[in-house]
């Protein structure tokens, strides 16, 4: 999952069938707004607001969705401060009926592409019960990344099996082969700020405490390998 800041009311996110994957999703779950998919959106707003600074709490939300590729699509959300010119933004999606040639050709080629003609039409929905979601009184505090660092992949392995029954945020390990360290980064997604300060601490006498900022998880996503992306915990923990 790539997520770029375009300005300071709009960011653009490239998922790849390989993150919907991880996480288990459909597009069609995209559209409808499963559980699923609200907590992936919620990650992509996290991820962002931690970034780049991009607030969007109690603000309307336009999301475009594009076929970028074979196997990715790019989410375009921009912060409307009007909500009329939500509704006549929304207004200039084209109806089903009426995509062109070259649009369906490139739909077709996309996995899932049945369904994720829907997602033009009703991913402004499940946005919005994203957003009252996120409203409840003890939901967890915004974006919070921990990394961790181990010696080998065999301690990894072994914090998998301990975090496994406590932990389920997205989680992706990376290598660093230069250094031959492995990196376990950490978001506390829907955990409460109690749970997920026990749960760092658990890791704390497994591994070393890193610096997270948006130049370190910049410098792990470009100069290191991604072992496993988004779940990295619960595929470990059964080995």
């Amino acid at each position: 999952m790539k997520i770029e800041k375009l300005n300071d009311n709009q960011i653009r996110c490239t998922l790849t069938h390989a993150d919907l994957a991880a996480r288990h999703l459909k597009l069609s779950e995209l559209a409808y707004g499963t559980e699923k998919a609200k907590s992936l959106f919620r990650d992509m707003m996290q991820q962002a607001s931690f970034d780049f600074g991009f607030e969007a709490e109690d603000i309307p939300l336009m999301i475009e969705a594009i076929p970028a590729s074979a196997d990715s699509i790019v989410l375009i959300i921009t912060k409307v401060e009007d909500p009329e010119e939500l509704d006549t933004r929304f207004s200039k999606f084209t109806p089903l009926g009426e995509i062109d040639s070259d649009t369906a050709e490139s739909l077709e080629k996309l996995e899932g592409a049945e369904e994720f003609l829907n997602l033009l039409n009703k991913v402004k929905e499940a946005a919005s019960d994203t957003q009252n979601t996120s409203t409840v009184s003890d939901a967890p505090a915004p974006f919070n990344v921990r990394l961790f660092s181990f010696d080998s992949m065999d301690r990894v392995i072994q914090v998998a099996h301990l975090l496994q029954p406590v932990y389920h945020g997205s989680n992706t390990l990376y290598h660093d082969p230069e250094n031959s360290l492995y990196t376990l980064a950490l978001t506390q997604s829907d955990h409460t700020n109690s749970e997920f300060n026990k749960i760092c601490n658990m890791l704390s006498e497994y591994g070393s405490l890193e610096k997270a900022s948006g130049a370190t998880l910049a410098f792990l996503e470009e100069h290191c390998d991604i072992m496993v992306s988004a779940n990295a915990v619960q595929k470990l923990s059964v080995i």
